[in-house]
């Protein structure tokens, strides 16, 4: 049994035993609903997930058994084996697939070493490919695709380590094709998915051998300064580092560490810190696979910690890094780059404290022991991360030095003797400091993290193993009394960080501490502290502290204060409640006392309303460890004062006595003084604080207590009404609720000090009795007093209620106002105290027949005793209704009573809701949990090595509070959602109907609460959406609605509990559809915005429509709703009538049938009317009619031509050769391209537009996401300028060129004409879109149209003189060619032909632009051409134009010198591809000669030698020029002679080639190919650098260097660094 549940409440405990019981019944019902034989069954286990999920911790093993037969359709169980060896899966919809996987995945990890399983892994890819990576996907929004994406790809990471013997070899086989090109998108897929399956289980560790690893870092190298690339294999090699201990890793260090330091992208000199050239990953990929763009720094962390072995140079490589690293930690080096870095930090001290923990506990697959970390590499490793803490300590980002102090915590219980020192070097350097102030709130929460770890290292009990601490113990033994000491004087209200770290060294201090009293002997590590003096000056220095606290905020009045509302101490962390609960739970009686006088002093004299929250917690501090002593002491004089201030009022009569005169009126009355309106609502708050646990103790002044809520509530102010509201909530809870009490007294000493507390671990915890902790359970005369209170304030308030809606009892509207106000206010406090303690409606039965009990119950769970009755419950819903009728009639511009009466609806009729909102705040608060009480698992000081961390019984007490409140709101929740027998009693119905109509109203926050708890309701009650949905879609279809109903109707229709409901209810969704379509004449913009959004989020969350739908024909119709052919048939006269429908609407209806087209295509029963009025939708789905599959010759389609026709093309084509119409569309299409003056137009692939409002680009949007992102290879043409080319649009050409064939051709020829010479570039850009569309088709007729009309526009395009547009054309180029098929390898039919024309030379006297235009198109085209599967012709053509290229080097101008350097570039990247993927191949069929040409590596030694020349010639030409002319300075620029100005003008080509070079490695000569080359030209490089250093150092006035002698030798050096600036000698 877990630790929270062997600690619940006593009752609750008991009812524990029936939970076996009721987890057997589920799991029975949901085998029951599942049948092998019908997929679709499964939907009808979907309801039982959430209930599943509140048995963690029962029958595991069945539990998986069941969710595998229901997850899998396919599986095989061998006789006698508990579990099936094999399992095969045959995925059923994505939303079963999301519920059940998650399921899966949460039981597979958690009992993943208890069970043994082997599976498949090709059935989870098949599902991958099949659902996330083909066009022909179904119709599920992006929003399920993404969270089934995110389920599977979990599952697959759950399941890897049950992949079987052999797997990774076949994984391996399946995606190494994939990454043979690193130019094409799919090596970025190809490594996504090996990543993600690669299993390194102990069943496949023959499969990495040596070999595979340094072919595995071989690709890892292939791109360059790409972080998705990085992240993907390190993590690769990060899970092989860790699990297996066999390989060598000693010659692949210096090469991982140099990978590992440039993947942290931090600044050199002046740089900015990111890579020069980085590389983008298309977005869908991006979306789908691990897309952390930043470093992966737990893949690093956990790599280098795994290497670091006895006798291992990784220690020297980690040193490196780490000293390299260390300056950016500093607080004046911050940056982008800090985030990266601290978690970097915080994964290398998990990882370490993770591997520590396997070694000592010898857990599964540890490490040999031979390979153990020994004394020494632990010392290393703190010592080398210890230099980064150092750095990071104060840096100005708050993460880091919260996570240096968390890391410090860690590492002291590794090393003290190190760890310790430092941090009180630290401390005493931050006390002394008079200028850097802000240090000491992070050395004082550096102490507050290692207090634990202090006093185990100064406990001096012989049986523990002294720590030799160095440089004598003096330096830090006394530094918790130092610390202590000075924490006080941190206690500051100006400076709140400090205060808050001042706060966390005392509780952590504290919570060490078995007992705090002056006549301990034992505490002889803080011989200095006297606690009795020292508490003295804590409550002086906090008493201070709280009369100069200033409200965080305005202090909010009334309806929407809470009693805690406070300043930092309360709003910024749990820190202040903690170390006032610890402190006073742990005192001696003698110094309770002592700190209780004191209090109750300050309270009684003091008024603070700025510090309400924190006064109150300090009495709840001193009620919960004492509570008789306290509340005589404190709680009892402020009831007494606040009793005498309120007898001293004027009252209305509202309090709850009946004793109200409606012949006098309030506005008559006298009203009280603000400032005694402040002192009484102050007493009031800060008494509901304290009174918290107040339990018995509080009878005695019940009747005060009584008295006290009464007159407050009579009160003629509003103020102390609220305060009012608090007391009773806070007096009910304290007097029926479960909660522990004495939870902060140590019951439990260290056995090796008596003095320090035993903290424990839910792991191994012991199950010693005095742990078990003591709860407040009510006793009758408690259970008697709560009753009072609610026949007082809860069953008069609703007589009175009913009196003031019925009989109309004042005549003055005011009055009543207040009245209702003030009673509202009663009831609305007494549901709020009682939380689930009011018992809940009873539901009605379908058929009549009760159910047994035990099968009303799920799991144990209750907040307290029961008090009151259901019938009670069941009365103030009537009397609540009829008062929510009056309100809205009488009194709807009043907020104030609208937000009252929806708070009591949603207490009365969502039962347990309040518990759930308490749990959830409180699982935020824990986030918050301070490192400070957190002993970690591994702990050196004492040689006492845990499970899990270890915590102080005081906290895991709370959590275990927690837990039981997290049950109580489960407890009931679930009872009825899951039986088809209940339906929702008629009071749930008569709420539901109240929250709709305040759901409609004109008040924005009304109409937000009342959904809010109305969406709560029905997904409680699935029954009731139905008539929800019903109701609120009349609204919208009615053209009298008002603003604010179609507002508020679309809030709801919007939340996830509708959406889903319509998957399953076809009355709903009929109605919900159309009434959307049927929503245009609502002429607000708020109001179509909002259909907007719900239209854009419907389609989002999209999953499906119910099959049961497709089956309802128009005779057999009883549900009232539509028939799905007659849905179809409606909608279809709605998008194609010419009805003057906005275009927004007619999207929206194509949409839908496009929507429904896709759901039904693959139904039996989709009639054939269905289709034929989807026909045009259904056709977008079909293949085309006119593409040419690989292969085909045109003469096989020619007797097809009759019976590929389509009822669509027929009318497509006609409407295409109307006059002048694709004129008018490549016009409007014109409009999309915003092009400004900076160029700065965005770039392509969508169809966006500034002037598109974002539901508008949501809507339009929808039709464009099936298509692949383009282009599919890197980007890296910068120097053309951005682009304005949409592939998105191209793509609708293709396909309408594809659907109806050369007419379409025809009919666009006289458009692109016109357009691809017209002046405006936009226009150009649509005709670069429609053209290249057009030569990407591959249609039957399209080589024809090549001699006629391509080819002579392309040369027209290549030759025109405009410029501006060279970038849209060389898409538009690049396009055309792109390789057709998934991974790009398929040759389009009019690439060759393309190539040859751009091929072709240009006349002579062209102008130098038209020159480089043609080598940048060039360049373009080249990029998309698959290198290693390159036919003979591509491999010629290559070989001509390096030849070509390698001649025109020395070009006049220097635009086409750069075009020229980028092409050389992408050409030789190509050749290195080619040469690289055939090395191995000695004959593939091809010819040979080619093949040599494209071996002939001549190239290169031509290009370093050539460049070499060129340098000495530069320089022999400066330095003869500068002896003709000693005294010409302007040398320095280069008055030299021809050759040398061609040599020049060479080198700067050469230049543009090395900086393209630094993108892609493969082609860079530095990297690839012969290694005593790059050698060569590296050493020469450097000589030459340095001796042109040497003599610019030595120059006088009249000698110097050429800037282009200077130029040649920073070049050749800057080509060596770029291409390995990690690896340099």
């Amino acid at each position: 049994m877990h630790l929270y549940n062997a600690w619940l409440p006593p009752p609750v405990a008991a009812q524990t035993a029936a939970e076996r019981e009721s987890f057997a019944r589920i799991i029975a019902t949901v085998k029951s609903s599942f049948r092998h034989d019908d997929p679709e069954s499964v939907f009808s286990t979907l309801k039982y997930i959430s209930v599943l999920d509140l048995y963690p911790c029962l029958a595991a093993v069945l539990l998986l058994l069941l969710l595998v037969s229901v997850f899998v359709i396919q599986w095989e169980i061998h006789t006698g084996s508990l579990l099936p060896p094999k399992l095969h899966y045959n995925f059923i919809k994505a939303k079963s697939d999301v519920r059940w996987g998650n399921l899966l995945v949460r039981v597979l990890n958690k009992y993943r070493k208890k069970i043994a399983l082997a599976i498949e892994w090709r059935p989870l890819y098949d599902t991958l490919i099949s659902t996330h990576f083909t066009r022909s996907t179904g119709p599920e929004g992006w929003r399920i695709r993404q969270r089934h994406f995110e389920t599977i790809t979990s599952l697959v990471q759950s399941c890897r380590r049950f992949f079987p013997s052999g797997s990774a070899f076949e994984i391996w086989s399946e995606f190494k094709s994939l990454l043979q090109n690193p130019w094409h998108n799919s090596s970025f897929e190809g490594s996504g998915f090996a990543r993600l399956f690669l299993p390194t289980n102990l069943d496949n560790q023959a499969f990495f051998t040596h070999d595979w690893i340094t072919e595995c870092i071989d690709l890892w190298g292939s791109i360059p300064n790409c972080q998705f690339w990085n992240s993907q294999w390190a993590d690769v090699i990060a899970r092989i580092v860790k699990n297996y201990h066999n390989v060598d890793w000693e010659c692949l260090l210096p090469l991982l560490f140099a990978r590992y330091l440039n993947m942290f992208e931090v600044p050199v000199a002046n740089g900015s810190g990111s890579y020069p050239y980085s590389l983008d990953v298309p977005r869908n990929t991006r979306f789908l696979f691990s897309n952390k763009t930043s470093t992966p720094a737990k893949a690093i962390a956990k790599s280098i910690v795994y290497l670091l072995k006895p006798g291992s140079s990784s220690q020297q490589h980690f040193e490196k890094l780490v000293n390299i690293l260390e300056q950016y930690y500093h607080p004046s080096n911050g940056g982008r780059w800090t985030y990266s870095l601290e978690r970097f930090l915080f994964h290398l001290v998990i990882q370490f404290q993770k591997r520590l923990q396997n070694e000592q506990l010898g857990t599964h697959n540890s490490k040999p022991t031979e390979q153990h970390l020994g004394e020494s590499e632990r010392v290393f490793f703190v010592n080398s991360v210890l230099k980064l803490i150092d750095r990071g300590q104060y840096s100005k980002n708050e993460h880091l030095s919260e996570t240096v102090a968390a890391a410090t915590s860690i590492l002291s219980y590794v090393e003290p003797s190190l760890v310790l020192p430092f941090v009180a070097s630290r401390f005493h350097m931050a006390l002394e400091t008079m200028t850097a102030t802000h240090q000491l709130k992070i050395a004082v929460m550096s102490v507050a993290f290692v207090g634990r770890s202090l006093f185990y290292t100064s406990v001096s009990a012989s049986s523990m193993k002294p720590v030799d601490l160095g440089g004598g113990d003096e330096t830090f033994i006394d530094l918790v009394g130092v610390s202590l000491s000075n924490a006080l004087l941190g206690m500051d209200a100006n400076d709140p960080p400090k205060t808050l770290a001042t706060m966390q060294l005392i509780g952590s201090i504290f919570s060490n501490l078995a007992l705090l009293d002056d006549k301990i002997d034992d505490l002889s590590f803080m011989p200095m502290i006297r606690f009795s003096e020292w508490l003295d000056e804590f409550l002086c220095r906090l008493f201070s502290l709280l009369l100069h606290l200033e409200p965080s905020s305005v202090i909010n009045e009334g309806l929407h204060s809470s009693a805690a509302s406070g300043t930092f101490l309360v709003d910024d962390g749990p820190y202040y409640f903690c170390v006032l609960e610890i402190l006073l739970g742990r005192l001696s009686k003698s110094l309770y006392n002592q700190a209780l006088k004191k209090i109750s002093k300050f309270v009684r004299t003091n008024i603070l309303p700025g510090a309400i929250a924190e006064v109150g917690l300090l009495c709840c501090a001193c009620v919960h460890s004492n509570p008789e002593e306290a509340v005589s002491q404190l709680i009892e004089p402020i009831l007494v004062s606040v009793i005498s201030s309120l007898n001293g009022t004027p009252r209305t009569g509202f309090g709850g006595r009946g004793s109200f005169d409606t012949s006098v009126s309030t506005k008559v009355r006298s009203t009280i003084s603000p400032a005694l309106e402040a002192a009484i609502d102050y007493q009031l708050k800060i008494l509901s604080v304290g009174i918290t646990y107040g339990g018995s103790a509080l009878l005695r002044y019940k009747d005060q207590l009584k008295e006290a809520i009464f007159l407050a509530f009579d009160s003629p102010s509003w103020k102390v009404n609220g305060a009012a509201d608090h007391l009773l909530r806070s007096l009910l809870g304290s007097q029926i609720h479960y909660y522990p009490i004495d939870q902060y007294k140590c019951v439990l000493s260290h056995p090796d000090a008596v003095a320090l507390e035993e903290w424990i671990s839910t792991k191994d915890f012991s199950t010693d009795e005095k742990l078990i902790p003591k709860w407040h359970i009510p006793c009758d005369e408690e259970i008697h007093f709560a009753n009072e209170l609610l026949d007082i304030h809860f069953k008069s308030a609703l007589d009175d209620l009913l009196k003031i809606c019925q009989t109309k009892i004042h005549a003055d509207q005011g009055d009543e106002k207040e009245h209702l106000k003030v009673t509202l206010l009663r009831i609305e406090s007494t549901l709020q105290g009682l939380f689930s303690c009011l018992p809940d409606f009873v539901p009605d039965s379908r058929n009549g027949m009760v159910e047994d009990s035990k099968h009303t119950f799920l799991i144990a769970g209750a907040t307290g005793c029961t008090v009151g009755s259901t019938a009670l419950r069941e009365k103030a819903t009537e009397i609540v209704h009829e008062a929510c009728k009056y309100i809205l009639e009488k009194k709807s511009d009043d907020s104030i009573l609208l937000i009252l009466i929806i708070r009591i609806i949603d207490a009365l009729g969502n039962y347990g809701s309040l518990e759930y909102d308490e749990w959830c705040s409180h699982r935020q608060a824990w986030k918050l949990e301070s490192a400070a009480i957190i002993e970690p698992p591994i702990n050196f000081i004492v040689s006492s090595h845990a499970k899990a961390k270890k915590r102080p019984r005081w906290a895991l007490i709370d959590k275990a509070f927690m837990h039981n409140t997290w049950r109580s709101s489960q407890a009931s929740y679930h009872l009825y959602r899951t039986s088809g027998n209940f339906c929702p009693s008629d009071h749930v119905t008569i709420l539901m109907d109240d929250l709709l109509s305040l759901s409609l109203h004109s008040y924005e926050t009304v109409r937000l609460l009342a959904g809010k708890a109305l969406v709560k309701l029905i997904k409680r009650w699935p029954s009731t959406i139905s008539k929800c949905v019903i109701t609120l879609t009349n609204n919208l279809q009615d053209p009298n609605a008002k603003e604010c109903a179609v507002l508020g109707s679309c809030s709801v229709l919007a939340s996830q509990t509708v959406l889903k409901h319509l998957t399953t209810d076809p009355k709903s969704f009929s109605s919900f559809i159309l009434a959307i379509l049927s929503s245009s004449h609502h002429e607000s913009l708020k109001a179509q915005k909002a259909i907007n959004e719900l239209f854009v989020k419907y389609n989002i969350q999209f999953s499906g429509v119910s099959k049961s739908f497709f089956r309802i024909s128009d005779k057999d119709n009883h549900t009232g709703g539509l028939a799905f052919s007659d849905l179809v048939s409606q909608i279809g006269s709605m998008s194609f009538d010419s009805t003057g429908l906005h275009w927004r609407y007619n999207l929206m209806a194509n949409r839908v049938l496009l929507l429904l087209a896709l759901a039904s295509r693959n139904h039996p029963n989709s009639s054939s009317k269905i289709l034929s009025d989807t026909a045009a939708l259904n056709t977008l789905l079909k293949e085309s009619p006119y593409k040419l599959s690989p292969g085909e010759k045109s003469a096989v389609h020619e007797d097809l031509q009759g019976s590929v026709k389509s009822s669509l093309e027929g009318t497509l084509t006609q409407t295409f050769q109307e006059e002048g119409f694709f004129n008018e569309t490549l016009t409007s299409l014109s409009h999309v391209h915003i092009i400004t003056d900076t160029e700065s137009a965005s770039r392509g692939n969508q169809g966006d537009s500034s002037f598109q409002s974002l539901a508008d680009k949501s809507i339009t949007r929808f039709y464009f996401e099936f298509s692949a992102s383009w282009p599919r290879t890197p980007s890296w043409i910068s120097f053309l300028g951005s682009d304005t080319f949409y592939s998105s649009f191209a793509r609708i050409f293709k396909r309408l060129v594809q659907e109806c064939g050369m007419p379409v051709v025809l009919s666009l020829k006289g458009a692109v004409d016109e357009f691809t010479n017209a002046k405006e570039r936009s226009k150009q850009c649509v005709a670069a879109e429609a053209l290249a569309g057009v030569l990407h088709s591959d249609i039957d007729g399209l080589s024809g149209a090549w001699e006629g009309w391509l080819m002579p526009q392309l040369k027209n395009i290549i030759l025109a003189q405009s410029v501006e547009s060279v970038p849209e054309w060389a898409s538009c180029i690049r396009y055309a060619v792109t390789g057709k098929g998934k991974y790009g390898t398929r040759v389009p039919l009019l690439r060759q032909k393309i190539l040859d024309s751009l091929m072709t030379p240009l006349p002579p006297t062209v102008a130098t632009t038209v020159t480089a235009k043609r080598y940048a198109f060039l360049a373009a085209a080249l990029i998309e051409i698959c290198p290693q599967k390159m036919p003979v012709a591509e491999i010629q053509l290559h070989n001509t134009l390096l030849k070509e290229v390698l001649g025109n080097m020395s070009h006049s101008s220097a635009q086409v010198r750069e075009a020229l350097g980028v092409t050389l570039s992408v050409l030789c990247s190509n050749i290195r591809l080619y040469h690289s993927s055939h090395h191995d191949n000695a004959f593939d069929g091809r010819n040979n000669n080619v093949d040599n040409l494209m071996k002939d590596e001549s190239w290169v030694q031509f290009l370093t030698e050539r460049a070499a020349e060129a340098v000495v010639n530069i320089q022999i030409a400066t330095q003869s020029d500068k002896a003709a002319n000693p005294m010409d300075t302007s040398s320095q620029n280069g008055h030299v002679d021809g050759d040398s100005q061609d040599d020049m003008k060479w080198m700067e080509t050469v230049k543009y080639f090395t900086s393209f070079v630094c993108y892609e490695t493969d082609a860079s000569l530095m990297k690839g190919g012969d290694e005593d080359l790059a050698k060569d030209f590296r050493d020469r490089a450097y000589t030459e650098a340095n001796v042109v250093h040497k003599r610019r150092k030595l120059r006088n006035a009249s000698s110097g260097s050429s800037v282009a002698s200077v130029h040649g030798a920073v070049l050749a050096l800057a080509a060596s660094v770029l291409s390995a600036p990690y690896d340099m000698p």
